[in-house]
């Protein structure tokens, strides 16, 4: 039988006792957890790939038809060389309303095409504004639009969003 080296023996108790060198510390606070929808003003444009939000963080919303009026300005310059596009045209006069998630937009001179891109901005964009303004949860605003050729809808924004 061979008897251990008091050389390594002593290396291995060094290497014992003085561990890996990190000091215990107390339990720390990793902060608060994120929860709840994301906070600002989302705007949705039409890309390649169906419609994309992008953030307007400055942009105050009071109202519904506030939505309305940054949809409308369209895509900043980096965000067409970026590829987003609008659908939506001024010329056309919107308005919404919304009772517990249940969102009507008017849209009387719009025809609307079977969940097109348009449609998809227009849906997103009020949605996301009725979060924000009534803290519905994303998953239960409901998008109906009248417009021109009747009624479409109801419609959820992740119907776009999935393609």
């Amino acid at each position: 039988m061979m008897r251990p080296r008091p050389a390594a023996v002593c290396c291995l108790l060094a290497v014992a006792v003085t561990g890996c060198g990190i000091r215990p510390t107390g339990v720390t606070d990793g902060g608060k957890a994120p929860s709840g929808i994301s906070q600002g003003m989302r705007v949705y444009f039409a890309s390649d790939s169906g419609p994309r939000g992008v953030s307007r963080p400055g942009a105050k919303i009071d109202d519904l038809n506030d939505a309305f009026k940054l949809l409308l300005a369209g895509p900043t310059s980096e965000e067409r060389a970026a590829g987003l596009a609008n659908l939506i045209t001024r010329d056309e006069a919107y308005s919404a309303t919304s009772r517990h998630g249940k969102v009507i937009v008017n849209a009387p001179d719009r025809y609307f095409g079977p969940q097109d891109q348009s449609t998809g901005q227009l849906v997103c964009t009020v949605a996301r504004a009725e979060v924000l303004l009534h803290g519905t949860r994303p998953d239960k605003v409901q998008v109906t639009i009248i417009g021109a050729d009747g009624s479409a809808g109801p419609y959820q924004c992740q119907q776009f969003l999935s393609r």
